[in-house]
């Protein structure tokens, strides 16, 4: 037997809500409240389909009712139609301005009730799936962003001497460094997206150069610093806010607070923010992993150059956001250490994190 609708009657005269019961019984599940106080909680309680309210009532009116569920996150989207013997069109329309979908007159129509509630039940019904379709898309194309996001990363350091969960690990220091620097949420979300893109560009460099366990020479080295070009000329491939923060970090992340890096010579706030942060957890990152060339630095001489380096290769004010934020850093890198010994075994996506 399919599932009835559930309609919520709120009107203080029992008469009036044993006269809607009686026309909306045998078609739909009827809730009845002759106490508006407990509106809102027997909504969340309830969860109807429709709410069929009076609006003159004693202690609280109906319109304060309605104003209540549209400012309640559980109960906004819940359609209500007034019953009432208000019969000035400023009542009418101040109704429909504060949420309500419909106006109703006493005495009711049997015919004219049933016509509206079952418009609006469909009519709510229509939105929820098509809002359930959207969620659907949506959830399919941020899986979509997602697995771009991932292929690009290791896409870059795929012939790199780079390994295990180098980028991820890096994208979540990059993370606390921005929140630590007041970005909000989103923002912070979507840095931790852009910064494992951040050496895309090393796709376009040979693996003689990027596999050399001895130093570049200057033409080798020339050539190695074309990858943030690269990187950044990829990734502007798209116009979304994140991929176009990304081309901005793959491009300025090897520049340096004094002037002296690459590839423009960009100084202090020429430099994207963005590439700012992510210069510090990349170098971080870098300083205490192994490479062929390389032992990993102890975890306090780490710090020690990061603070150094503040003024010249980093921005100052980021680099006293890093250092006050040690333990948050740390707990990034023991977390993503040992979900290093993970990746080893099998595949971990690590966007959730």
């Amino acid at each position: 037997m399919k599932e009835k609708w559930k309609i919520l009657i709120i009107d203080d005269e029992p008469i009036n809500t044993e006269i809607l019961n009686a026309i909306l019984k045998n078609d739909y599940e009827v809730v009845i409240s002759n106490n508006g106080k407990e509106v809102i909680a027997l909504t969340e309680k309830e969860s109807p389909n429709l709410i069929l309210l009076d609006v003159l009532m004693p202690g609280i009116s109906g319109f304060d009712i309605c104003k209540g569920l549209k400012a309640n996150p559980l109960t906004e989207k819940i359609p209500v139609i007034f019953i009432t013997n208000l019969k000035d069109a400023e009542d009418e329309s101040y109704g429909l301005t504060i949420g309500g979908v419909d106006y109703i007159s006493k005495p009711v129509s049997a015919e004219i009730l049933r016509a509206r509630v079952a418009t609006h039940i469909a009519l709510n019904n229509h939105r929820i799936n098509i809002e359930s379709k959207v969620a659907r898309r949506n959830a399919e194309l941020i899986e979509i962003q997602r697995a771009t996001i991932h292929m690009l990363g290791e896409a870059g350091h795929y012939n790199d001497t780079d390994t295990g969960v180098h980028i991820w690990r890096m994208a979540a220091f990059s993370g606390v460094i921005a929140k630590a620097a007041g970005w909000h949420d989103e923002k912070v979300k979507m840095i931790k997206l852009a910064a494992p893109m951040h050496d895309t560009g090393k796709i376009g460099i040979s693996d003689k150069i990027l596999k050399k366990t001895t130093h570049l020479n200057k033409e080798e080295w020339n050539i190695m610093q074309t990858h943030t070009s690269i990187g950044h000329n990829i990734l502007l491939k798209s116009s979304s806010e994140l991929f176009l923060t990304a081309a901005d970090i793959a491009l300025y992340h090897h520049e340096k607070w004094d002037g002296t890096g690459y590839p423009v010579g960009l100084e202090n706030e020429q430099i994207p923010e963005s590439a700012r942060i992510v210069a510090i957890a990349d170098v971080f990152d870098a300083l205490t992993t192994k490479r062929p060339y390389k032992e990993p630095w102890p975890i306090d001489k780490a710090f020690d150059e990061i603070e150094k380096m503040g003024g010249n290769h980093f921005e100052p004010s980021l680099v006293e956001l890093f250092m006050k934020n040690i333990d948050a850093i740390l707990n990034v890198k023991k977390m993503w250490d040992n979900e290093e010994q993970v990746t080893k075994k099998k595949f971990l996506f690590p966007l959730e994190n």
